[in-house]
């Protein structure tokens, strides 16, 4: 485990789209500790709520970490109020199972909006192991694409032919459709020894349906629905193989044939009209300041 506590300086800050923002954070012993799969929490201020992130790249020389998130919330939104220069008060971290990234043969790999930054270094690590990977992304528009590039270095750095299939939603990018269409058409013409699937709830659970039609063990990353990543809140509960499971403290990595989606789904609904109530009174406390 790295550093608890202390100000990280936020070496570099890229708006990705209108939604997603990157972060390159000075982390300290962290860079010598994380493995693909693994996160930190963070804490922007005295103030902030702990917020946990999957690390999406690390650079051991800079002693830096990079982060990826989405403003969905009202802490997401202040966080990304923040720009190169400024500083975090608090930074954990590396936490959480590391993604088995041993050579299975062939792996297909699918990431869905912003599950895309967690599975960079999986796709990464998976080719450095001999892997014969594929990748599918999926975006609701060509606007909301992102690291589409960078995947595709990670095979041309190894000497390979990139396999990156993007599909949107609306068809302004790539295949027009879900990535389970995509996913489909290639396991009719290709043997899959293994599969990752990242992304939203909905999108994981299709996945796995996917996978397990054409007899695909896959793995699924359950981030998404971490709260504070600390195992003190009970929020990331989960019911994996009919037992009870917390994502941070045994994830956040299961077999995704072992979840139960539904559960998860209707319990991420239970906190909607909460998080809007947050989301309105942030939004009327920045007008305020605006004036």
């Amino acid at each position: 485990m790295g550093f608890v506590g202390g100000m990280f300086k936020i070496i570099d800050t890229k708006r990705l789209n209108s939604q997603i923002v990157s972060w390159e954070v000075e982390s300290g012993e962290i860079t010598r500790h994380a493995k693909p799969g693994q996160f930190i929490v963070l804490r922007i201020d005295e103030t902030g709520e702990r917020i946990p992130l999957t690390i999406y790249d690390m650079d051991k020389t800079k002693k830096t970490i990079s982060l990826i998130f989405q403003e969905v919330g009202k802490s997401t939104h202040k966080m990304g109020r923040l720009t190169t220069g400024d500083s975090i008060l608090d930074l954990i971290g590396p936490l959480g199972h590391a993604t088995d990234t041993r050579n299975f043969g062939s792996v297909l790999c699918v990431g869905g909006g912003v599950g895309s930054a967690p599975l960079f270094p999986i796709v990464r690590a998976l080719i450095e192991s001999g892997n014969d990977v594929t990748v599918v992304l999926g975006f609701k528009t060509a606007d909301l694409i992102i690291l589409e590039d960078r995947f595709k270095e990670l095979f041309t750095r190894a000497g390979k032919e990139p396999k990156v299939f993007v599909t949107t939603d609306d068809g302004s990018n790539g295949t027009k459709g879900l990535v389970t269409d995509v996913m489909k058409k290639l396991m009719q013409t290709q043997k899959f020894d293994r599969g990752f699937a990242i992304g939203p709830l909905i999108m994981m659970k299709f996945a796995v349906a996917v996978f397990n039609s054409f007899g695909v063990p896959a793995i699924v990353s359950l981030n998404t629905v971490m709260v504070d990543g600390t195992g003190m809140c009970g929020g990331c509960r989960c019911t994996v193989g009919g037992q009870t499971r917390f994502v941070c403290v045994d994830g956040p990595e299961f077999e995704g044939a072992q979840v139960n989606f539904d559960e998860l789904l209707a319990r991420q609904n239970r906190y909607h009209r909460h998080e809007q109530h947050a989301m309105d009174l942030h939004k009327e406390h920045v007008c305020r300041l605006d004036r």
